[in-house]
């Protein structure tokens, strides 16, 4: 379905023709009640039930609204201009909003409960349920994204789905499992996109796949961005533990690289000044025993010799 405008005439006008209406059918009214003319019935109901029917083809129209019109079930065009204006009474109108909407996946919505008298027994609260999903290598994550929307053509939205809010959120949850699916939660040793790692490539690929399955529905994404991740909560705990360790092994390597550049810098100044002459054992207790102290977790306790450096 093309989405076209349709121009209506002003509301104003069409008050001013209502008016003149109701005038005349009071004007015949009252002559008939005075000249007592029950043939003037004739000319009344119909006048009276074309005013009756009349009242119906006033249009307001807010901003970023659009009024889809039909008329006996063919599509007549849409209204998108703001203000009061007067057509068909036998128009049927959907209003569609064009502003900009935001929520995010997973996200549920209890009533409000209230009992006989009207009392609020529960009030309405939100909870987030991220979408549960296995990534690349198979591991449960779940995930949840924050979508930023908008109607451009209204006609699609009233006529292409049934109810484009719930099609929105649903294909939205679609796409992000897709998305989940096809990247790895986290990938620091290889070049590839990870979901945790890449976060701009991420929602901007979420993005693509969110408003290609979109375009049917008349409806614009203009941002989508993942706001929660994280491990299931089964294996959470497992995830942490390997997380730290490739933290701690980082750590550690980083620590040792420096403590060597250290000794041999050390090495170098002690043989450049000529301070002491040290032979191959000495040498490689030394470096043992600087590495020992730049690489050890605890303060080591210094131990005086009161001998020879050999004894």
């Amino acid at each position: 379905m093309e989405d076209r405008e349709l121009r209506l005439g002003s509301g104003w006008m069409g008050l001013a023709w209502v008016a003149a209406l109701l005038v005349v059918v009071i004007g015949l009214i009252v002559a008939a009640a005075r000249w007592q003319e029950p043939f003037l019935l004739w000319a009344i109901i119909p006048l009276a039930l074309a005013w009756f029917v009349s009242l119906g083809g006033f249009i307001v129209n807010g901003p970023n609204q659009a009024r889809v019109v039909q008329l006996f079930g063919t599509y007549v065009g849409t209204v998108r201009e703001t203000g009061f204006f007067y057509g068909n009474p036998f128009y049927w109108r959907t209003r569609v909003s064009l502003r900009v909407r935001t929520f995010e996946t997973g996200m549920t919505q209890t009533e409000e409960k209230k009992d006989a008298a009207g009392h609020v027994l529960a009030a309405a609260t939100q909870k987030r349920q991220p979408v549960k999903v296995n990534d690349a290598d198979g591991t449960p994550i779940e995930i949840a994204a924050v979508v930023v929307w908008r109607v451009t053509d209204p006609a699609r939205a009233v006529f292409n789905v049934d109810k484009y809010e719930e099609f929105v959120h649903l294909q939205a949850d679609a796409a992000l499992r897709n998305l989940a699916s096809r990247y790895r939660y986290d990938a620091p040793e290889t070049d590839a996109h990870s979901l945790r790692g890449h976060i701009e490539q991420v929602a901007g690929q979420l993005r693509i796949d969110i408003q290609e399955r979109m375009l049917q529905a008349g409806v614009e994404v203009l941002e989508a961005r993942i706001s929660y991740l994280a491990y299931a909560p089964e294996i959470a705990a497992a995830m942490l533990q390997r997380q730290q360790a490739g933290a701690i092994v980082a750590a550690r390597a980083q620590i040792v690289a420096g403590a060597v550049g250290i000794v041999e810098h050390a090495l170098e100044m002690l043989q450049e000044r000529n301070v002491i002459e040290l032979d191959g054992e000495r040498r490689a207790a030394m470096v043992s025993n600087l590495l020992v102290v730049l690489c050890g977790h605890n303060v080591p306790q210094p131990i005086l010799n009161t001998g020879t450096l050999y004894n």
